[in-house]
């Protein structure tokens, strides 16, 4: 059974930086397709970014040029390094993930796993 296991939040200041982590495991394929999610309170949720390998890598226009990600394929994991934090980044982080990768309109889009999530707050 596939597991993704997520680490790195935390509570950090506006205009700080947090890297969050996620590594799959329990698969005998490689997960080509990660990528990134977050809910916050009473909002949908959303993709931050994701990255399907040879393919394409996509943004949420409200992080572009703050967040990176990046993927590992030797460890089947990926990172999202995000910079200048604001209070409206805070929400709950989902690591995806899928063996082949889905695009919507040219766009990552939900793959079949899920992480449990992990909190990131940004606060004074």
């Amino acid at each position: 059974q596939v597991q993704l296991v997520e680490s790195g939040g935390g509570l950090v200041q506006p205009g700080g930086s947090l890297r969050l982590s996620c590594v799959g495991s329990g698969m005998v394929f490689s997960l080509n397709a990660m990528g990134w999610y977050r809910q916050a309170p009473g909002k949908q949720r959303e993709l931050v970014a994701g990255i399907i390998e040879g393919r394409t890598t996509t943004y949420a226009d409200s992080v572009q040029g703050r967040f990176t990600i990046s993927k590992d394929s030797t460890k089947n994991a990926v990172y999202l390094q995000m910079n200048d934090l604001k209070p409206e980044d805070t929400a709950v982080y989902y690591c995806n993930a899928d063996r082949g990768g889905k695009l919507y309109r040219g766009r990552y889009y939900d793959g079949d796993y899920w992480g449990r999530g992990t909190q990131v707050t940004v606060s004074s």
